[in-house]
């Protein structure tokens, strides 16, 4: 399995560093808000990455914190009344609802930063006693970013490049303008922790570091987040990190690309901030996650309602074709006739294509792609008179069928009855239009009762009645059904 790996600005092979053992660590939320859209993406991602490496084999440890003590958790209790502890507390329950609404594994293990303020206070110690850091005055402790010669490694910018922009702010001690915190001293009424230089709380930098180090031996095989914590955040637990142990950090560095909505950067000044709630009170939590998954991870996404509309169809076409294989399943004969090697061949050819995509750095746009192609297999010979109900057929649909379970299984999507999401389906969509569920049942009642009475231009006449209110009528022998133009 091929990565790209932004350290070495490139793909690479992945194996672990330890036999069968892979451990990865993925920056979690700051937890004083619900999550959005980009949120979503880089859970998604990693959460696949997960599902991939432990459908290949791998005893996977799987590491994602909670910053569960910063400014904007403070700032949020400041303005709510409440203690700090208690917003993160809300805020991590309700990303889990929200993840749990998107199909996202719980990790591994899932720190809290205020659980591990020992850890993290030894780390800076140590990073002291080496010479890396230095203790303000106030109280503050400051990495030393010039002694850390590999400083810029993974974001691929130069000290001389830092230097122009940098500036010592107001209340800083710093020696340089380059150095970062890793220990903020407390000011009245916050949160604070007792340490060697004073009450105070760690740097946002500083928690992952020693979380992730408690978890994992170093290095870490995989560490992962959004592009945007690639510098400053993880450039910064590098430096730290690696000047503390003389260990590299990790070995591969997973960035998932960002999120624009209608192709500009999303900004709640702009007015197109989405949270993940916002989205799914018009859309089912399974077509958010399928359209995640139809961009490769490393490339932005743009999101908007209208793609949303796309992907629903997509996902929608997949279940329909498989609710059309059960159905064909179904069938109790099944006559022993000819039946193509080379279709059997095309699907062969489909399942390594798949295998090939998901092991060229995750790609599961064209892994999808590979499973559409075996849905229309399948349709393909549904529309054969001749092989439909040939035992050829009925094997190479089981096979489609047990194929599209375990990719469904990665991927997080496609694992549902297909009636069952069928329906969800068309009831958020006549949600969407406020088309009445009940109403229509009405009607199609009404239509029934004509029926039978033989009165058909009163059927037709509600046909078009149905129609007009964006719902098409589909008579099957089972009786009228209904779906939402």
């Amino acid at each position: 399995m091929k990565l790209y790996n932004t350290l070495a600005r490139k793909k690479q092979e992945f194996t672990p560093a330890n036999g069968n053992d892979v451990s990865m660590y993925v920056c979690g939320i700051t937890a004083y808000d619900l999550c959005h859209i980009g949120h979503a993406r880089s859970s998604v991602v990693f959460d696949v990455l997960y599902r991939y490496l432990k459908h290949r084999g791998y005893d996977v440890t799987f590491i994602r914190n909670f910053t569960d003590i910063d400014d904007k958790i403070i700032k949020r209790a400041n303005e709510t009344g409440m203690e700090s502890g208690e917003v993160a507390e809300k805020y991590i329950q309700e990303f889990y609802v929200d993840m749990d609404r998107l199909n996202v594994e719980r990790a591994t293990v899932e720190p809290k930063c205020t659980q591990h303020i020992p850890e993290m206070v030894e780390l800076t110690q140590h990073l002291i006693d080496k010479g890396h850091a230095y203790a303000a005055e106030n109280g503050d402790v400051y990495f030393r970013v010039r002694t850390f010669d590999g400083y810029g490694k993974l974001s691929g910018r130069q000290i001389d490049e830092l230097e122009s922009g940098a500036r010592i702010q107001p209340g800083e001690m710093k020696e340089d303008p380059l150095d970062f915190t890793l220990w903020k001293a407390a000011k009245p009424d916050e949160p604070s922790w007792e340490s060697p230089w004073g009450p105070g709380r760690p740097g946002w930098h500083l928690e992952c570091s020693a979380m992730s180090e408690k978890y994992a031996p170093l290095p870490l095989d995989i560490h992962g987040g959004g592009q945007d914590l690639a510098f400053p955040h993880h450039e910064n637990e590098i430096a730290q990190s690696e000047a503390a142990t003389d260990k590299d950090f990790a070995r591969f560095w997973v960035h998932n690309g960002f999120v624009r909505i209608n192709s500009e950067k999303m900004s709640k000044s702009l007015g197109n901030f989405f949270t993940i709630r916002d989205i799914l009170a018009q859309f089912l939590p399974e077509t958010l996650r399928y359209f995640l998954l139809t961009m490769h991870y490393r490339s932005p996404l743009d999101f908007s309602f209208e793609a949303l509309e796309e992907a629903e169809k997509g996902i929608k076409r997949v279940y329909t074709a498989l609710d059309q294989i059960e159905a064909a399943l179904g069938r109790s004969k099944w006559k022993k006739s000819p039946f193509p090697e080379e279709l059997t061949q095309e699907l062969a050819d489909i399942e390594a294509k798949w295998t090939e995509a998901m092991e060229d750095d995750m790609n599961t746009a064209a892994a999808l792609g590979q499973l559409f192609n075996a849905v229309r297999l399948a349709g393909r010979i549904a529309e054969d008179k001749k092989l439909r109900q040939s035992e050829g057929a009925r094997d190479l649909w089981t096979r489609i069928r047990e194929d599209v379970a375990v990719w469904a299984q990665v991927f997080g999507v496609f694992g549902q009855q297909p009636a069952d999401f069928l329906t969800e389906l068309r009831d958020k969509r006549a949600e969407r239009k406020e088309i009445d569920p009940d109403a229509v049942q009405t009607k199609l009642d009404e239509r029934q009762q004509a029926r039978k009475d033989k009165d058909f231009e009163r059927a037709d006449t509600i046909r078009k009645e149905l129609e007009a209110m964006h719902v098409e009528v589909k008579d099957t022998p089972e009786g009228a059904t209904w779906d939402v133009i």
